[in-house]
Protein backbone atom coordinates (compact mmCIF):
# COMPACT_ATOMS: atom_id res chain seq x y z
CA UNK A 1 0.00 0.00 0.00
CA UNK A 2 3.10 2.31 0.90
CA UNK A 3 4.18 2.04 -2.56
CA UNK A 4 1.21 2.55 -4.45
CA UNK A 5 0.35 5.78 -1.95
CA UNK A 6 4.09 6.67 -3.11
CA UNK A 7 3.28 6.27 -7.24
CA UNK A 8 0.21 7.72 -6.68
CA UNK A 9 1.68 10.89 -4.93
CA UNK A 10 4.84 11.11 -7.78
CA UNK A 11 2.18 10.81 -10.62
CA UNK A 12 -0.08 13.74 -8.90
CA UNK A 13 3.92 15.52 -8.48
CA UNK A 14 4.97 14.98 -11.59
CA UNK A 15 1.24 16.74 -13.27
CA UNK A 16 1.52 19.61 -11.01
CA UNK A 17 4.93 19.98 -12.25
CA UNK A 18 3.57 19.56 -16.22
CA UNK A 19 1.00 21.89 -15.79
CA UNK A 20 3.18 24.65 -14.32
CA UNK A 21 5.49 24.28 -16.85
CA UNK A 22 2.89 26.82 -18.96
CA UNK A 23 1.52 28.80 -16.33
CA UNK A 24 -1.23 31.16 -17.13
CA UNK A 25 -1.21 34.64 -17.39
CA UNK A 26 -2.97 36.93 -14.29
CA UNK A 27 -7.01 37.00 -15.24
CA UNK A 28 -6.69 33.95 -17.35
CA UNK A 29 -10.43 32.54 -16.70
CA UNK A 30 -9.44 29.09 -16.03
CA UNK A 31 -12.92 28.36 -14.66
CA UNK A 32 -14.63 28.81 -17.63
CA UNK A 33 -12.08 27.40 -19.92
CA UNK A 34 -12.01 23.49 -21.23
CA UNK A 35 -9.02 21.07 -19.56
CA UNK A 36 -8.14 19.39 -22.86
CA UNK A 37 -8.50 23.11 -24.67
CA UNK A 38 -5.79 23.98 -22.32
CA UNK A 39 -4.16 20.49 -22.69
CA UNK A 40 -3.85 21.35 -26.10
CA UNK A 41 -2.58 25.08 -25.52
CA UNK A 42 -0.03 23.48 -23.37
CA UNK A 43 1.12 21.40 -26.35
CA UNK A 44 1.81 24.63 -28.90
CA UNK A 45 3.33 26.22 -26.41
CA UNK A 46 6.38 23.03 -25.91
CA UNK A 47 6.14 22.87 -29.41
CA UNK A 48 7.19 25.85 -30.33
CA UNK A 49 9.80 25.99 -28.20
CA UNK A 50 8.23 25.88 -24.58
CA UNK A 51 7.70 28.28 -21.98
CA UNK A 52 11.12 29.56 -21.16
CA UNK A 53 12.29 29.83 -24.47
CA UNK A 54 9.41 32.10 -25.07
CA UNK A 55 10.12 34.16 -22.16
CA UNK A 56 14.05 34.49 -22.58
CA UNK A 57 13.21 35.60 -25.93
CA UNK A 58 13.53 39.03 -25.19
CA UNK A 59 13.58 41.93 -28.43
CA UNK A 60 11.54 40.66 -31.72
CA UNK A 61 11.09 42.60 -35.09
CA UNK A 62 8.83 41.87 -37.70
CA UNK A 63 7.23 44.21 -40.99
CA UNK A 64 3.83 43.59 -40.98
CA UNK A 65 2.08 43.31 -44.33
CA UNK A 66 4.80 45.59 -45.83
CA UNK A 67 3.20 48.65 -44.00
CA UNK A 68 5.22 48.79 -40.83
CA UNK A 69 8.33 47.53 -39.08
CA UNK A 70 7.71 46.69 -34.98
CA UNK A 71 10.96 46.00 -33.26
CA UNK A 72 9.12 44.99 -29.29
CA UNK A 73 11.47 44.56 -26.14
CA UNK A 74 9.22 42.50 -24.71
CA UNK A 75 11.71 42.42 -21.09
CA UNK A 76 10.92 45.91 -20.73
CA UNK A 77 7.53 47.06 -22.83
CA UNK A 78 9.56 49.44 -25.49
CA UNK A 79 8.11 49.32 -29.00
CA UNK A 80 9.94 50.81 -31.74
CA UNK A 81 7.45 51.20 -35.26
CA UNK A 82 9.04 52.54 -38.53
CA UNK A 83 6.16 53.36 -41.02
CA UNK A 84 7.56 52.15 -44.38
CA UNK A 85 5.60 54.96 -46.33
CA UNK A 86 6.25 57.81 -44.48
CA UNK A 87 9.40 59.15 -42.27
CA UNK A 88 6.85 58.71 -39.16
CA UNK A 89 8.45 56.59 -36.18
CA UNK A 90 6.53 55.87 -32.79
CA UNK A 91 8.80 55.05 -29.74
CA UNK A 92 5.89 53.80 -26.81
CA UNK A 93 6.23 51.85 -23.78
CA UNK A 94 3.21 49.54 -23.63
CA UNK A 95 3.40 49.04 -19.96
CA UNK A 96 3.09 53.02 -18.98
CA UNK A 97 2.18 54.81 -22.31
CA UNK A 98 4.60 56.64 -22.45
CA UNK A 99 6.74 57.45 -25.37
CA UNK A 100 7.99 59.72 -28.08
CA UNK A 101 6.54 60.50 -31.59
CA UNK A 102 8.03 61.33 -34.96
CA UNK A 103 5.60 62.89 -37.96
CA UNK A 104 6.94 64.24 -40.99
CA UNK A 105 10.31 64.39 -40.09
CA UNK A 106 8.72 66.87 -36.81
CA UNK A 107 8.87 65.53 -32.98
CA UNK A 108 5.55 65.69 -31.72
CA UNK A 109 5.63 68.15 -28.32
CA UNK A 110 2.00 69.06 -27.93
CA UNK A 111 0.73 67.12 -24.86
CA UNK A 112 -2.40 65.87 -27.06
CA UNK A 113 -1.02 65.17 -30.34
CA UNK A 114 1.45 63.18 -28.71
CA UNK A 115 -0.70 61.20 -26.46
CA UNK A 116 -3.64 60.21 -28.94
CA UNK A 117 0.00 59.01 -31.56
CA UNK A 118 0.86 57.01 -28.35
CA UNK A 119 -1.95 55.11 -28.03
CA UNK A 120 -2.16 54.47 -31.52
CA UNK A 121 0.95 53.06 -31.60
CA UNK A 122 -0.42 50.66 -28.72
CA UNK A 123 -3.16 49.73 -30.75
CA UNK A 124 -1.13 48.90 -33.63
CA UNK A 125 1.30 47.18 -31.48
CA UNK A 126 -1.72 45.11 -30.06
CA UNK A 127 -2.63 43.95 -33.59
CA UNK A 128 0.57 43.09 -35.23
CA UNK A 129 1.92 41.40 -31.78
CA UNK A 130 -1.17 39.36 -32.35
CA UNK A 131 -0.90 38.33 -35.90
CA UNK A 132 2.64 37.06 -35.01
CA UNK A 133 2.45 35.79 -31.26
CA UNK A 134 -0.90 34.57 -31.04
CA UNK A 135 -0.11 31.00 -30.24
CA UNK A 136 2.22 31.74 -27.25
CA UNK A 137 -1.06 33.87 -25.88
CA UNK A 138 -3.98 31.19 -25.81
CA UNK A 139 -3.82 31.30 -22.49
CA UNK A 140 -3.11 35.47 -21.86
CA UNK A 141 -5.05 37.51 -19.36
CA UNK A 142 -8.93 37.80 -20.15
CA UNK A 143 -9.09 34.51 -22.51
CA UNK A 144 -11.83 32.17 -22.49
CA UNK A 145 -10.47 28.96 -24.04
CA UNK A 146 -12.82 26.37 -25.17
CA UNK A 147 -12.11 22.46 -27.29
CA UNK A 148 -14.66 22.53 -29.96
CA UNK A 149 -13.95 18.86 -31.08
CA UNK A 150 -12.09 17.76 -33.99
CA UNK A 151 -11.96 17.88 -37.80
CA UNK A 152 -10.65 16.77 -40.50
CA UNK A 153 -9.71 13.66 -42.12
CA UNK A 154 -7.28 10.60 -40.19
CA UNK A 155 -4.01 12.15 -42.25
CA UNK A 156 -5.04 15.64 -41.32
CA UNK A 157 -6.46 15.77 -38.23
CA UNK A 158 -6.95 19.66 -36.25
CA UNK A 159 -8.32 20.32 -33.18
CA UNK A 160 -10.69 23.06 -33.08
CA UNK A 161 -10.11 25.84 -30.06
CA UNK A 162 -12.26 28.71 -29.51
CA UNK A 163 -10.91 31.97 -28.06
CA UNK A 164 -13.50 34.84 -26.07
CA UNK A 165 -12.24 37.57 -23.97
CA UNK A 166 -13.23 39.79 -21.72
CA UNK A 167 -12.11 43.38 -20.99
CA UNK A 168 -8.69 43.21 -22.68
CA UNK A 169 -7.64 44.54 -25.82
CA UNK A 170 -9.14 47.11 -28.16
CA UNK A 171 -11.94 44.97 -29.34
CA UNK A 172 -12.68 42.16 -26.75
CA UNK A 173 -16.28 41.49 -28.36
CA UNK A 174 -14.34 39.56 -31.04
CA UNK A 175 -14.18 35.75 -31.61
CA UNK A 176 -11.40 33.45 -32.72
CA UNK A 177 -11.88 30.04 -33.92
CA UNK A 178 -8.09 28.35 -33.71
CA UNK A 179 -6.66 25.05 -35.32
CA UNK A 180 -4.02 22.92 -33.74
CA UNK A 181 -2.86 20.64 -35.90
CA UNK A 182 -2.83 17.04 -33.91
CA UNK A 183 0.65 15.47 -35.31
CA UNK A 184 2.72 18.62 -35.25
CA UNK A 185 0.80 20.48 -32.14
CA UNK A 186 1.39 23.61 -34.44
CA UNK A 187 -1.60 26.30 -35.30
CA UNK A 188 -2.10 25.86 -38.84
CA UNK A 189 -4.91 28.64 -39.29
CA UNK A 190 -7.61 30.77 -37.85
CA UNK A 191 -10.74 32.38 -38.33
CA UNK A 192 -11.57 35.80 -37.07
CA UNK A 193 -15.23 36.76 -36.04
CA UNK A 194 -15.91 40.28 -35.58
CA UNK A 195 -18.27 39.76 -32.75
CA UNK A 196 -18.65 36.71 -30.66
CA UNK A 197 -22.70 36.27 -31.89
CA UNK A 198 -21.07 35.99 -35.81
CA UNK A 199 -22.36 32.55 -37.37
CA UNK A 200 -19.75 33.68 -40.44
CA UNK A 201 -15.86 34.32 -39.81
CA UNK A 202 -14.70 37.92 -41.23
CA UNK A 203 -11.49 36.12 -42.76
CA UNK A 204 -9.83 33.02 -42.57
CA UNK A 205 -5.99 32.49 -42.76
CA UNK A 206 -3.22 29.99 -42.82
CA UNK A 207 -0.53 29.91 -40.24
CA UNK A 208 2.30 28.13 -41.71
CA UNK A 209 6.39 28.49 -42.77
CA UNK A 210 7.46 28.10 -39.39
CA UNK A 211 11.06 29.04 -39.05
CA UNK A 212 13.51 28.27 -36.17
CA UNK A 213 14.02 32.11 -34.58
CA UNK A 214 16.49 32.35 -31.61
CA UNK A 215 15.21 29.17 -29.51
CA UNK A 216 11.78 29.57 -30.94
CA UNK A 217 9.39 28.72 -33.81
CA UNK A 218 7.86 31.85 -35.68
CA UNK A 219 5.38 31.82 -38.47
CA UNK A 220 4.80 35.01 -41.31
CA UNK A 221 2.76 33.12 -44.03
CA UNK A 222 -1.03 34.36 -43.37
CA UNK A 223 -1.61 33.62 -46.95
CA UNK A 224 -2.81 36.84 -49.09
CA UNK A 225 -0.58 38.52 -46.14
CA UNK A 226 2.86 37.89 -44.71
CA UNK A 227 4.94 39.29 -41.76
CA UNK A 228 8.13 39.38 -43.19
CA UNK A 229 11.74 40.48 -41.69
CA UNK A 230 10.82 38.20 -38.77
CA UNK A 231 14.04 38.09 -36.50
CA UNK A 232 14.84 37.78 -32.68
CA UNK A 233 17.81 39.75 -30.94
CA UNK A 234 19.25 38.84 -27.54
CA UNK A 235 21.02 42.49 -27.82
CA UNK A 236 20.46 46.02 -29.36
CA UNK A 237 21.46 49.05 -29.01
CA UNK A 238 19.48 51.54 -26.65
CA UNK A 239 19.31 54.15 -28.82
CA UNK A 240 16.96 51.81 -30.97
CA UNK A 241 14.02 52.87 -28.51
CA UNK A 242 15.35 56.47 -28.02
CA UNK A 243 15.71 58.47 -31.13
CA UNK A 244 13.96 58.08 -34.68
CA UNK A 245 17.81 57.74 -36.10
CA UNK A 246 18.19 54.98 -38.82
CA UNK A 247 18.66 51.03 -37.00
CA UNK A 248 21.40 49.68 -38.40
CA UNK A 249 20.85 45.87 -38.09
CA UNK A 250 23.60 44.22 -38.94
CA UNK A 251 25.75 44.56 -35.82
CA UNK A 252 22.81 43.38 -33.59
CA UNK A 253 22.89 40.06 -32.02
Amino acid sequence: MKQILTFVFLAFAGLVVAQSDNPAAAGFNADASDAKAIEIADEVMESMGGRTAWDNTRFVRWTFFGRRTLLWDKWTGQVRIDFNDSDAVHLVNINTGEGKVWKDGQYVSHPDSLQQELEVAKSIWINDSYWLCMPFKLKDSGVTLKYLGDEGAADSLTHKLQLTFEEVGDTPENKYWVYVDVDTKLVNSWLFFTQFSDESPRFTTPWVDYEQKGEVLLSGNRGRGKLTDIAVFTMIPDTAFEDAGPVDMASWK
